[in-house]
């Protein structure tokens, strides 16, 4: 009953809220659901999302590839708000997972709650073109990782990605714009965090976690961000090019791939060290066409976690260099044909991980550019020079 009271009085709330609002309902494609007080000292905008997945995989054993596995999932499913309060300059952004692999990784860490939380972000411009962001949100990594799921040019982010990324993070970040010429845009970004990863509650165990990044755009801005949108949907008049470049220090990290991975126990609580990541990026896009490429390499000043006598206790720090490098043409019809090519190379020195090479070629029609577009995407793998697996993914986008 009390749970009733409370959505009911929320409901009530949410009818008041309209009544007394400016209500804006784009068309399909143009935008969000928007809401604005009515004396403009306040805004919502909300916009649901889904990705709806299948996949084929067949593993390569015994000189050949078996049977394939076949499985249908949810991929994502979110809820995104954003808006801003009391004034424009103070801007805000929600966005929670709901499906089962948006809110996977719950542990002792996380109140054994769900991960539910991605991004709950405050941005404050408090002077011309500098912002402060506090809260929960992306870190200025590598830009396939900043790249919305909502807006990847193939069905999903590369090895690369899922090996390097520093993803999200708690903490404060310092944001600043500005032109060295009329076209010449530069952008400076800097974090530091808990080092840790989203949703944790347990506080910080190790060190605090310091990333900093600057991105060069020598011909402009792209048409609507799209230095962060995979293709070149809106077909850019003129070349455009962005070129970025992070540097991430974790200090006294805790896991085992900076603030992601697996906690590094040992006898006397968690293993620390110092963990630096780097990435270089670029982004082209001309009249259709695009080329991304990326470059990671982290370190360690002591990759292997061992116990207070020394004692190795099984963990180590992913050290090593990855390189990806993907590519597409949209043509007019909004069918686009991309490709792909991942290398890790991680370092040998004390781990006894494989080079993987990966090559993904895949297809996209945009129905609707981002917000409602089916792809599709076949990759092989290899790890030591010998195959390892075969995929096949088809799936579609639905998002306002």
């Amino acid at each position: 009953m009390r749970q009733k009271n409370i959505f009911f009085i929320g409901f009530l709330f949410l009818c008041v809220s309209i009544g007394n609002s400016q209500i804006d309902i784009p068309k399909f494609g143009e935008g969000m659901f928007n809401i604005v007080g009515k004396d403009s000292t306040w805004s919502v905008r909300f916009a649901p999302r889904i990705q709806v997945r299948a996949n084929s995989f067949w593993d390569h054993e015994a000189d050949k590839f078996g049977k394939p596995e076949h499985s249908f999932l949810i991929r994502r499913a979110r809820l995104k708000f954003d808006g801003f309060a009391y004034s424009p300059k103070l801007r805000y952004k929600i966005e929670l997972g709901l499906s089962n692999q948006d809110i996977s990784g719950a542990s002792e860490f996380t109140g054994n709650s769900p991960r539910i939380i991605y991004d709950a972000v405050v941005m404050w411009e408090f002077y011309k073109n500098l912002e402060l962001w506090a809260g929960q949100t992306k870190l200025p990594g590598n830009r396939e990782r900043v790249i919305s799921s909502a807006n990847l040019q193939l069905i999903d982010r590369s090895r690369l990605n899922s090996i390097f990324n520093i993803d999200r993070d708690l903490g404060i970040q310092l944001r600043h714009r500005f032109y060295a010429s009329e076209k010449f845009l530069i952008r400076e970004m800097f974090a530091v965090s808990q080092g840790e990863g989203r949703n944790v509650i347990t506080g910080n165990l190790g060190g605090l976690q310091y990333t900093s990044r600057i991105e060069l755009l020598p011909f402009g801005e792209f048409i609507k961000k799209g230095d962060y949108i995979g293709g070149d949907i809106y077909r850019e008049k003129t070349p455009k090019l962005a070129i970025g470049a992070t540097y991430d220090l974790n200090v006294d990290a805790v896991k085992t791939r900076s603030n992601q991975g697996s906690y590094m126990r040992n006898d006397i609580g968690f293993y620390e060290t110092n963990i630096s990541t780097i990435f270089i990026d670029a982004m082209f896009k001309y009249n259709g066409f695009s080329l991304m490429g990326e470059y990671s390499y982290r370190d360690a000043e002591n990759p292997i976690a061992t116990n207070s006598d020394g004692a190795i206790t099984g963990n180590e720090v992913y050290t090593g260099q990855g390189f990806n490098i993907q590519g597409g043409y949209v043509f007019k019809t909004n069918w686009e044909v991309a490709g792909r090519f991942t290398a890790i190379v991680p370092d040998n020195t004390f781990s006894t991980n494989d080079t993987e090479n990966q090559f993904t070629l895949g297809g996209s029609k945009y129905i609707v550019g981002h917000k409602l577009k089916v792809q599709t995407d076949l990759t092989y793998s290899t790890i030591g020079g010998e195959s390892n697996f075969i995929e096949y993914r088809m799936g579609f986008d639905l998002h306002f």
